[in-house]
């Protein structure tokens, strides 16, 4: 598939708006609800994430996507690891639910928590808000991701701490690092590609296409410090930049 084209062609626009837009909300609305119903019982978690993964993998189908995941074998060598991924759309969270095949948490802005179904699902199943705008709620949350990870959670993040608006990769904050070394948990570069192109940010027209999901090698961080966070936080964007300038993926 080619690069998503300034202006897209008449019918991925009547496309979107006719039929997968339609078809987006009612997966939601339906997977939420679900979600709520299960979290009732489902202490840990397991039954909202499988019932997430599911509304992912069809939120993927409804955009004409496929999802393609790379390196998978370095997802074998740990249990529990801090993932970082670069931030290009709102289809981020759907890839990386679809292709990573275990329970994790993510840690997200404050502000998807407001959202009908996502927000209440967010909220029961455990998931952590983030206020980038308060630096003593950011560092009490990243303290409660420390915790998670101890306690034997993996965990997403995106350390650009939102979505790029031109598809180039953004200067990464230091909160990935600063978990991986606080729990001593490897630290996992994930690179995503063709998930711009599907749905860049200030849009709402899908361009289907191929998505990879590409996991780096993992950074060990055991007796690393607090103080080496910036160190730790160039070395996992340099590794994530190499993987999306990688020809052939």
């Amino acid at each position: 598939m080619s690069a998503r084209p300034e202006t897209l062609p008449r019918l991925d626009r009547w496309r979107t708006n006719l039929l997968q837009t339609p078809l987006f909300c009612l997966a939601t609305i339906l997977c939420g609800s679900m979600a709520l119903l299960v979290s009732l019982f489902d202490r840990k978690g397991r039954a909202q994430h499988g019932i997430a993964r599911f509304w992912a993998q069809t939120v993927v189908r409804v955009a004409f996507a496929r999802v393609k995941l790379v390196g998978a074998e370095h997802l074998e060598k740990h249990t529990v690891a801090v993932y970082a991924s670069n931030h290009t759309s709102y289809m981020d969270i759907p890839a990386i639910f679809s292709a990573l095949p275990f329970q994790f948490r993510i840690l997200a802005k404050k502000e998807l928590w407001k959202w009908p179904f996502i927000g209440w699902y967010l909220d029961r199943s455990g998931q952590m808000p983030i206020d980038t705008a308060n630096p003593h709620e950011t560092l009490a949350s990243l303290g409660g991701a420390v915790k998670a990870l101890r306690a034997g959670m993996p965990l997403v993040v995106f350390p650009e701490g939102g979505r790029t608006p031109t598809g180039a990769l953004m200067p990464f904050q230091a909160g990935a690092a600063y978990m991986a070394i606080r729990a001593q948990a490897p630290l996992v570069p994930i690179a995503l590609k063709g998930v711009y192109d599907l749905l860049p940010m200030h849009t709402r027209h899908i361009y289907p296409g191929k998505l990879t999901v590409q996991i780096g090698e993992p950074i060990e961080t055991k007796g690393m410090t607090p103080r080496q966070s910036a160190e730790l936080t160039e070395r996992l964007r340099a590794a994530i930049e190499a993987m999306l300038t990688e020809p052939g993926q």
